[in-house]
């Protein structure tokens, strides 16, 4: 690879030449071809003159200390705060994205804060909070790997977990030096429908459901999520074989989060419909049945034990209640999959 040219703030990773002037980018399934000055599809990475570049290393545009359930992840570090972080661009073009303002940036014509953070200050401020873990959230991590992987190399070595709320689009070598840094992903699975990924995300299923796959095998801890868009996302044998696919491919035990969908806060689909409580109960009655053992929705937020019943974690939104830190039934000693960094 090239060095950093002098036109170039930050040079990429993941990439390599074609001919001429023109590049490859490699980092998620997209895998942008790029003359001279054009941006990838995430509008964070641009040829510059033969080399590509990240246009927002070290430049969040949304910083916050979080409760790690607001992830949502259920079954990691329960009752912690996590230090949440995320920079402008996606990979995807979701139509009910409900953070557009970011995500979308700056092609839509939203505006932030432009903001300077060295991974070393995140790392620090996220210690100084009392945050017992950081996440690459809000947006879409990948496009702010190289970025992601140095503040997560300090994190680990400050003994903070490590987190990625993420859509599961990365590529092969992306994954690869990815896993050995997380301790914890959220996948958000949008469906299992490939007609709703092209017309909705601009983006394809296959590689989606291959990393939640990687993932599962991994030891990565995984939870995944799907927003319930009623007329696109709510169709029950399509949730009936995404609960029998995440049974087969990440095993019964995985928490399934249901979620509501917000129409007035969406990117393109303000006129839609909201989701109705009843759908998450039907949802989550479809995928007991398919064999999942946790899934939470709005009104379904507690952990209870497979075997007795008993309520071991209670979430009133944020605040939680665990009444054995280690996921531990106190009536009948059945372990949770309740785990820490």
């Amino acid at each position: 690879m090239s060095t950093v040219s002098k036109l170039c703030d930050h040079e990429a990773r993941f990439w390599h030449h074609l001919q001429k002037s023109a590049v490859q980018c490699d980092l998620c399934h997209h895998y942008c071809r790029l003359r001279d000055g054009a941006p990838g599809m995430c509008r964070t990475r641009i040829n510059k003159s033969g080399t590509l570049c990240s246009l927002n290393y070290g430049h969040p545009a949304a910083i916050a200390l979080d409760p790690v359930e607001k992830k949502p992840l259920y079954h990691f570090m329960p009752g912690t705060l996590t230090f949440s972080i995320g920079t402008f661009g996606c990979n995807f073009r979701c139509d009910n994205c409900q953070n557009w303002e970011i995500s979308q940036f700056p092609s839509q014509g939203s505006q932030y804060e432009q903001m300077e953070y060295t991974p070393e200050r995140v790392v620090r401020e996220a210690r100084n909070a009392g945050a017992s873990s950081v996440s690459c959230t809000y947006s879409e991590p990948t496009v702010f790997a190289e970025y992601a992987f140095d503040i997560m190399k300090l994190a680990k070595k400050a003994g903070l977990g490590t987190i990625w709320v993420s859509n599961g689009y990365m590529s092969d070598i992306c994954m690869k030096e990815l896993i050995p840094l997380l301790d914890a992903v959220n996948i958000d699975l949008k469906s299992v429908d490939e007609a709703f990924y092209r017309r909705i995300c601009k983006a394809d299923l296959a590689p989606v459901l291959k990393n939640i796959e990687l993932f599962a095998r991994s030891g990565v801890h995984l939870e995944l999520s799907t927003l319930l868009i009623p007329g696109y996302s709510d169709d029950m044998s399509m949730l009936q074989r995404a609960a029998e696919f995440i049974v087969d491919a990440a095993g019964p035990r995985t928490p399934w989060h249901l979620l509501d969908f917000v129409p007035e806060i969406s990117w393109r689909m303000q006129r839609s419909e909201a989701t109705r409580p009843d759908l998450a109960e039907d949802a989550a009655r479809i995928a007991k049945q398919a064999g999942l053992t946790y899934i939470y929705s709005r009104s379904h937020r507690n952990s209870h034990c497979p075997e007795c019943g008993r309520t071991i974690i209670e979430r009133n939104r944020y605040a939680v209640r665990c009444h054995d830190r280690n996921g531990q039934c106190p009536a009948c000693r059945t372990v949770l999959p309740v785990r820490d960094a």
